[in-house]
């Protein structure tokens, strides 16, 4: 009995489908030509095979134009083709008076070289008389040694010896000759080849693609006139390429010697007529490259001759490298004077030191952020603050204590950048305008009157011109108009400050017109630039002549040549003929600067340094004129109330002399006359302080 199975589920699983998938198609075999193709190519574009054609092209050429160069030189010495050639390039240069004296040259070898052929008709015959007379003495002279020999031995046979022997001796000569002369006319061609050689691999006569990799590459590769002038040919100026043409190999006629000068080296190139020296100016970064070196590695300027640039050429990567530490962290027994001596600011690009005056010269150093500025500015005052007689007033208006380390050298430090830190460093150039008036009148009264230097330094000064603050009347604080107090305040000092030894110190960054006013930047005696973005911050920091004759901080490369400056200024060591010399500058870092500062207090008697901030309300108004006055043994009144309003505006911003008068008369310690001038005394506000220090213990006890 058969059992029916009933399925109560439906399966969901899909019935399996098998799908065939046809077999793919083998592979079509590559043609034997194209891997024949791909053989070849991978074989000739391989760096071997590229070495091995270099090198068999290389020397294949080095003797082919070896004997080139040899046979040019020996037609040079027996024509007169290169006195030609020197005629021609004088006069494609525009040098007639070199081209005279060239022609002059010329008629003197023809001459020479006219006699000497005119000797050559005689000297056969010369020579045959020459000949058979030397025979004869020779023959001579022989016999007469055989005699001599004769008569000491006996032997009439030792008559003929000498002569027998002599000619044994030539009979061997020949003999040598003889056996010497196959293998030398088989080697002889060799040799003459290896010279060929020798000759073209020295003067790396061969195309550039199979020169060595590091002589293709210019690494290294000293500067000789024969690259100065195809650097100059390849310039892509028509004129100068033309005229270059012209002169044949006598190109570097346009050269004046090439001299040794630091790390590279310097030479004088005089220009065919025709071509302006701003048009090769114009080509320094194609020049450089020309002569295999970096843009930053060339410099062009402008001597007194017409038509002639100067070129300095470094060694390949001599910039890059650091220059050695300054003097001042060096030498500790260092010392400045303000008035004869120059500080030691770095090294020109000859390698020698560059030191600089800055006796009565204003000082402008501008730059880009970052470059650089504050260190090389700040390296001058440190070696300034080594003279005890130089007074430093300073306001950083960056304020994150790159001068802190002046704090008991400056009379004034202001540190922020805030406009009420600008309006506080506007007042300090203000004071620095009524000590320099004050300073003048009493000249009149005495012309033999000294005054110590003082040094007005704004770092940062830009935040200054472009302060938005005003004063009380509406007057603005920046800006650069006539209403700008800070702007007339830099104005007046540049005007009369260093007749009486005020002088006025900037530094400022990315100038502009609105940043560096036109008459404060031309109001600087010394101004240097580090490394800017464009041509025109150039001008406005160096001014249109030291550009022109080839001042560039606009070429100096951001972030690499940091520290680097141009300086146009009579202070300065500048070569002869230049507008402007170009200083690599000393590092001093902050914990060095610390130290160079504590020598210098160290040679003063104690500066108490006035600090232009902001106080509780809580004062002490007698304990703050003692220290408004420091060491000073006086002060004007007028001097007191200016120094305690800054120190404390909140409680001394609006004091009168009467204010001061009434403080100082109830401590016993008045005001009194000097030269004529109400002054405070610094031992009388002293002794009131300490009579009330007793009273006030007296009291507690």
């Amino acid at each position: 009995m058969s059992e029916n199975v009933v399925h109560l589920h439906k399966p969901n699983d899909p019935p399996t489908v098998l799908t065939v998938v046809p077999d793919a198609p083998p592979a079509r075999p590559v043609p034997l030509w194209v891997r024949s193709g791909r053989a070849v190519k991978a074989g000739v574009t391989h760096e071997r095979t590229k070495t091995v054609v270099r090198a068999t092209a290389r020397h294949s050429l080095y003797t082919l134009n070896g004997g080139r160069i040899v046979a040019r030189r020996a037609w040079d010495g027996r024509t007169g083709s290169r006195y030609e050639r020197m005629i021609r390039a004088a006069e494609a240069a525009g040098n007639l008076e070199a081209a005279e004296e060239w022609e002059e040259r010329l008629q003197r070898f023809r001459a020479a070289r006219h006699h000497r052929r005119m000797d050559l008709l005689h000297s056969p015959v010369e020579a045959a008389k020459g000949v058979a007379v030397g025979a004869g003495m020779s023959i001579g002279v022989l016999v007469a040694l055989g005699v001599v020999l004769a008569i000491s031995t006996g032997q009439v046979a030792d008559v003929v010896t000498p002569l027998s022997a002599t000619i044994d001796f030539i009979a061997l000569l020949i003999r040598i000759v003889q056996i010497v002369w196959g293998p030398a006319l088989t080697i002889g061609p060799f040799l003459a080849l290896l010279a060929l050689w020798s000759v073209g691999r020295k003067q790396h006569a061969a195309p550039a693609w199979a020169l060595p990799a590091n002589v293709r590459s210019g690494e290294g590769e000293p500067i000789t006139p024969s690259i100065v002038v195809k650097a100059l040919r390849d310039l892509g100026i028509p004129a100068l390429r033309k005229a270059i043409q012209e002169m044949g190999d006598a190109g570097a006629s346009m050269l004046g010697p090439i001299t040794i000068a630091g790390c590279g080296v310097e030479v004088d190139v005089t220009l065919p007529s025709g071509v302006a020296t701003n048009e090769v100016q114009s080509k320094r970064r194609k020049l450089a490259e020309n002569l295999t070196r970096h843009e930053h590695e060339v410099f062009i300027t402008i001597p007194q001759a017409a038509r002639t640039v100067r070129l300095w050429i470094a060694d390949s990567g001599a910039l890059d490298e650091p220059i050695g530490p300054s003097p001042l962290t060096t030498d500790e027994t260092l010392t400045a004077d303000y008035k004869t001596g120059k500080a030691p600011w770095g090294q020109d690009l000859r390698g020698d030191a560059a030191q600089i005056s800055l006796y009565q010269r204003h000082l402008l150093v501008t730059g880009l952020s970052n470059q650089g500025k504050t260190a090389s500015l700040r390296a001058l005052a440190l070696w300034l603050a080594l003279d005890r007689t130089v007074q430093f007033w300073i306001a950083d208006l960056k304020g994150v204590g790159d001068w802190a380390m002046f704090d008991g050298l400056a009379s004034v430090l202001i540190q922020g950048p805030t406009d009420d830190h600008v309006i506080q460093a506007t007042e300090m150039v203000e004071d620095a305008v009524e000590e320099m008036n004050r300073r003048i009148e009493a000249r009149r009264t005495d012309p033999n009157a000294k005054f110590p230097p003082l040094i007005v330094l704004v770092d940062e000064a830009q935040v200054a011109f472009m302060c938005p603050a005003v004063d009380e009347e509406r007057r603005p604080y920046g800006g650069q108009r006539a209403t700008s107090r800070y702007f007339m305040a830099v104005r007046k000092i540049h005007n009369q400050g260093r007749a009486v030894d005020v002088l006025m110190w900037q530094g400022t960054q990315d100038p502009t017109d609105q940043n560096l006013p036109k008459l404060v930047r031309e109001g600087a005696h010394t101004r240097a630039s580090l490394a800017l973005g464009t041509e025109s911050q150039a001008r406005m920091a160096l001014g249109d002549k030291a550009v022109n004759g080839g001042a560039a901080p606009h070429l100096l490369r951001q972030g690499l040549d940091k520290g680097t400056l141009v300086v146009a200024s009579d202070g300065i060591t500048i070569p002869a003929s230049q507008t402007s010399i170009t200083v690599r500058t000393h590092f001093i870092d902050d914990d060095a600067a610390e130290a160079v500062a504590e020598r210098a207090k160290a040679l003063r008697d104690g500066v108490t340094t006035l600090h232009a901030i902001e106080h509780d309300d809580a004062h002490d108004p007698l304990a703050d004129i003692a220290a408004v006055i420091g060491d000073a043994p006086r002060l004007r009144t007028q001097d007191v109330i200016k120094r305690l309003s800054a120190l404390n505006p909140s409680a001394y911003g609006e004091w009168s002399p009467v204010d001061l008068t009434r403080v100082l008369e109830a401590a016993s310690a008045e005001p009194y006359k000097s030269d004529g001038r109400m002054v405070v005394g610094r031992d009388r506000v002293a002794r009131a302080l300490a009579e009330r220090d007793n009273g006030d213990s007296a009291s507690a006890s």
